[in-house]
Order: C-alpha cells, then sequence, then structure tokens
C-alpha cells in the first residue's frame, strides 16, 4: 500500500521561488567585482532576473543536460546563474580558478561546456583558456557595457534582450543540478555530479539547528567561494530560509570584510582558517570589534586551536567546526552540543570542539581497518572513514576511476577515531594509493592545526601561542605511521613534479618547500627517520607525520588585474574537501 500524498518533485527551482514568493523583499547585498560599490536588490528581484536568464539561455541554444561553466566570484549574478541553469533543466558546472590552467582545460574539456560565464578579473585567464576549450560556444562577461572586456557577450546585454516570463519546467527530481570536479583522487580530476533531489535534501540537513543552523533572522555572508562545493551549499539553503545574502566577492582583505559584516549587520559566516586569520590580524591592529557577528563556520581545514579561542574568547563569536568533501555535497559532520555537554566545564566543551564533530541525519559513516571490518566507536579505534547518504556520490562523471564504493559505502581516504557519543577526529589522510578523496575541501586533521599554534601565535593571527602540538609519534599516531609506511612512497609521487611545485611557490615559501623536500626523504626512507633534517624549519615532532599528510595550501597563479587578493581563502591542498 502506497501513501496518497501529493508527489512534486524536489527541484531546485523551487527553492528561488519560494524565496520570491514568501521572502521577496530581503535583500541580496553584493560588494560588485568592477568598482568595489555595493549593489542592493532583493529576491523578488533575483528570481525576475533569473528568468530573464534561462530565456536567454534557451536562445544560446543551451539544452537540457548540457553543461554551463562559471569562473566567478561570490556576488549576486553568480546567484542567477546558479538558479537559472539548474532550473532550465541545464547543469551548472562551477569552475576553481585558483587550478592551473591546463587542469582547468582538462575539466572543462572533459565536461563538455557550452556555455561559459565569467567575472572579468579572470579576462586575461578566459583569453589563454578560450582557444583549448572545444566545446565552448559562447563566453558571456559578468558584467556591464561600461566594464566588457574584448571577449564575449555582455551579461547585462543579454538579460535586458529578454522576457521576464519564463515557466519553470518540471522534470525528475535525480536529474542532474551541478557538477563539481575535485582535483584530488588518484589521476585526473574527477566530477561529482549532484542531482536536484540530493541538492535539495542537502539543504534541509544543513539547515537543521544541529547543523549550520539556518534561519531567516539571520544575514549571512558566505566568503567561502561560489565555486568551492557551492559555497558549502549556503546559496541553496539561504533562499530556502529566506536569509539575507551578503556577498564579497573578490574582497576577502580584513578591512572589506569586517566593513561589510558591520554595516550589513552579519550574523553568520563561513570560510577557511587563512581568510580568518586575516580578518583577525585587521582587527587586533586596529582594535575593532564585532557588533552582530554570532558564529562562524570553519572547514575546508583544521581551525586552530588559538583561533577558536581568539573568536570565542575575546569577540564572543560561536565556532562550528565541520568537515565534509566534495563527493559529499559537501556536508559530512559538524561540532555542535548534545544536552550532556552543557554540564561540561569550559575547557571540556572547547576540547570537543577541536574534533570534526557529528554525523547530520542522512549521512551514515563507519571506521574499518585494512581488512574493511568496522571498528567500534570508543574514541580510542582508529581506522579508515567511510560514508553513505542520499547526498553522497555513488560514482564520479562519466563512469571515470570505476566504482568507487566498498560495499555499498564511500571511502573517504580519511583516518579518525570515532567516540561513542558518534563525534569524529580526524587523525590522519591515510587513503591507500587508488582510493578516492575530495579535493581542496576535505577538513584538515587536528594535529596539523595544533602544531600550527606551536609555532607561534603570530601565525594564528592571535598574537599568543595557546595551542599546544601533541606527541604526534606517540600512541595511536605511532600505530598510524605504522600501519602506513608503505604507502608513503606512492603517495609522495602523486603529488607531482616537486621541481614544478617549488616553481609555483613564492621563492620566500621556505616552509613549503622545505615541506616538499622532508616529503621526498621521508618517501625513500621510511616516515619515522625524517626528523633528523631541517629541524630548524618544522617542529620536530610534526615532521614525522608530514610525510604522511598533504602540503600546506600553494598559492594560486595571480589573476591579473585582480592580484588573486582572495587567495588567501584557498582552501585545504588539492590532495585531499566543506570546497573544487
Amino acid at each position: 500500500m502506497l501513501g496518497q500524498m501529493m508527489d512534486r518533485p524536489l527541484l531546485v527551482s523551487e527553492l528561488l521561488r519560494h524565496a520570491e514568493r514568501h521572502h521577496g523583499a530581503v535583500e541580496i547585498v553584493t560588494k560588485t567585482v568592477e568598482t568595489g560599490s555595493i549593489h542592493r536588490y532583493t529576491y523578488r528581484d533575483a528570481h525576475a532576473r533569473a528568468q530573464r536568464l534561462a530565456n536567454a539561455l534557451q536562445r544560446l541554444g543551451v539544452q537540457p543536460a548540457d553543461r554551463v561553466a562559471t569562473l566567478g566570484w561570490n556576488n549576486h549574478r553568480h546567484f542567477e546563474i546558479y538558479y537559472a541553469v539548474a532550473g532550465s533543466g541545464a547543469v551548472i558546472h562551477t569552475i576553481n580558478p585558483r587550478l592551473f590552467p591546463d587542469q582547468i582545460v582538462y575539466i572543462a574539456n572533459h565536461a563538455e561546456d557550452k556555455v561559459v560565464f565569467y567575472d572579468i578579473t579572470f579576462a586575461p585567464l578566459v583569453e589563454k583558456l578560450a582557444p583549448q576549450l572545444k566545446t565552448v560556444k559562447h563566453w558571456v562577461a559578468m558584467t556591464d557595457r561600461a566594464h566588457m572586456p574584448k571577449m564575449g557577450l555582455c551579461y547585462e546585454e543579454l538579460l535586458a534582450a529578454e522576457s521576464e516570463r519564463y515557466d519553470w519546467p518540471s522534470f525528475d527530481e535525480k536529474s542532474a543540478v551541478c557538477l563539481c570536479y575535485t582535483s584530488g583522487t588518484t589521476g585526473n580530476p574527477k566530477g561529482a555530479l549532484y542531482s536536484h533531489r540530493s541538492t535539495i535534501i542537502h539543504a534541509y540537513a544543513s539547515a537543521l539547528p544541529d547543523a549550520i543552523s539556518v534561519s531567516a533572522r539571520d544575514v549571512i555572508l558566505p566568503v567561502v567561494p561560489m565555486f568551492h562545493v557551492n559555497a558549502w551549499g549556503l546559496p541553496y539553503a539561504c533562499a530556502m530560509q529566506g536569509v539575507k545574502l551578503v556577498f564579497p566577492a573578490q574582497h576577502l582583505d580584513g578591512k572589506s570584510l569586517h566593513q561589510l559584516f558591520e554595516s550589513e549587520e552579519v550574523t553568520m559566516s563561513a570560510g577557511v582558517p587563512t581568510v580568518w586569520l586575516g580578518l583577525l590580524n585587521y582587527m587586533k591592529e586596529q582594535k575593532l570589534r564585532f557588533s552582530t557577528l554570532k558564529r562562524v563556520i570553519i572547514g575546508g581545514s583544521a581551525c586552530p586551536p588559538a583561533m577558536l579561542r581568539t573568536f570565542q574568547d575575546e569577540y564572543g563569536v560561536e565556532v562550528l567546526h565541520a568537515w565534509g568533501m566534495t563527493e559529499m555535497s559537501p556536508l559530512g559532520t559538524a561540532t555542535t552540543f548534545k544536552s550532556k555537554h552543557l554540564k561540561w566545564s569550559r575547557e571540556e566543551r572547547i576540547k570537543l570542539q577541536y574534533k570534526q564533530g557529528r554525523v547530520l541525519f542522512g549521512v551514515d559513516m563507519r571506521i574499518v581497518d585494512e581488512n574493511g571490518r568496522e571498528l567500534p566507536w570508543d574514541g580510542k579505534a582508529f581506522g579508515d572513514l567511510q560514508v553513505r547518504g542520499p547526498w553522497v556520490i555513488k560514482s564520479y562523471f562519466k563512469g571515470e576511476g570505476g566504482d568507487p564504493l566498498k560495499d555499498g559505502w564511500f571511502p573517504t581516504g580519511d583516518v579518525c577515531t570515532i567516540d561513542p557519543d558518534g563525534y569524529i577526529q580526524i587523525t590522519d589522510r591515510g587513503g591507500a594509493p587508488g582510493d578516492c578523496r575530495g579535493g581542496g575541501h576535505r577538513r584538515q586533521a587536528p594535529e596539523m592545526g595544533r602544531a600550527a599554534d606551536r609555532r607561534g601565535g603570530e601565525e594564528a593571527g592571535t598574537g599568543g601561542n595557546e595551542g599546544r602540538a601533541p606527541a604526534l609519534l606517540r600512541g595511536q599516531d605511532r600505530q598510524v605511521v605504522d600501519a602506513r609506511r608503505r604507502r608513503v612512497r606512492l603517495r609522495a609521487a602523486a603529488h607531482g613534479d616537486g621541481q614544478a611545485l617549488q616553481a609555483h611557490a613564492s621563492p620566500a615559501d621556505e616552509r613549503l618547500q622545505a615541506w616538499y623536500g622532508l616529503r621526498l626523504r621521508a618517501a625513500s626512507r621510511g616516515s619515522r627517520s625524517i626528523g633528523r633534517k631541517r629541524r630548524t624549519l618544522l617542529p620536530r615532532r610534526c615532521i614525522a607525520s608530514l610525510a604522511m599528510r598533504s602540503p600546506p595550501p600553494m598559492p594560486p597563479p595571480t589573476c591579473a588585474p585582480c592580484s588573486c587578493t582572495a587567495r588567501a581563502s584557498a582552501s585545504a591542498p588539492a590532495t585531499t574537501s566543506l570546497t573544487s
């Protein structure tokens, strides 16, 4: 016997239609790409412009399931593209402009993109890429006529020529909605293809109080880029809840962010630690405070303990530590308290916040040993983390890499413990060669954040050495090293050419170059022998762990004319995903 309920498909277009109908006057604010001035309009305006764009896409020959790519910052036009492309039945493909050009060429050709929308800061990159992208028929600059670069169609002129009358089509909710590539798998980057159904369910889950907790009473500024796993799903969750959105575009320096937080009365933001370091440094120098900011979601890499304490103790801002990956849309866990934790001491709660959290409903997880046997949740046993759920991929786009699942579970490539309350703590990114791992967006192991604290609070933007590096080669960590020594050689080789890596880095970035040298020595000698050289560059107890972990984030190539001031928001290294 079946239930007798209405059968309406879960489609992304319904999110924007709901926002327009029930939260039409709520603002969407952008600090513009072109001039840095403030653009302000409403969900009602956004819906009308998305309908115009859907008509324009139809005129450009975009058909259902065609891929439409973006090279764009967080702004109102990018938001419109999200909904116009998906709502019309096509697939939005958000490209990370910080990737190497040859990676972008591979990804765009593999996706068979038909149209590419780009912000004008990426015009030099687009001119270089265009001759190599075989399937692209139209380039559209996301600007007005006054700021048009040499190449492509003008976004504003494209919309001005179209009608606001557009009926969003209805189709199977399992249809593809978005394509995000991860560069952290073995071999070439692989695409995670999300469906309308998975995206809506993910938005529902992430908005829950024990997840990100998104409310119509919030003002949310997503620092995490919209090209990093859909800004962790915030453009969808915020429309679902009718949240005022504030988009910073490429203006991610501490001064710009603080001004936006204050002028727009932002209550919540989400981003990676490197951006928060810049903000905290600026605020300390200028002796500033937050008037309305209540909480920040920190992912992409582990939140340094000193940063967590600075936000909470000095500024009264709650920190929510989260974990996820591209293959999970991306949210998997969040560190929210249970009722019993409210009776714990402050230090006990902070210690719990260092963990990567507990799963949202919809995600299931387990840890297994190298023989695939499930391990207990006692906070001591550590094993390979596997996940499953309605917003977890079952295969990569076009079947690349074959079947990634193991007994119906997706292997994340992370090693962790799970305590009796279900909180995970990542201890290593230790996937065996061939395991597929989310690129650029996985939460980094917490020990590395604490090691950074030990090198000095100044690096963490706090001015104090509040953190403390654990003994990485004692107890469980020694077992991790021993269990994974045989993998180090292959994993080091998977990072590519050492000369190319060093050429990409700044000559002054001795730590990155030293790290790579240590990693290569680890590959040839075994991970426990590498602490005998270059001790002055890194703490001795941290050096051995570096051989089995991913490198620090590399600065991206400079993008004229903006000089890529937002490079500080680059998330975790590409060999590991809550961002493609």
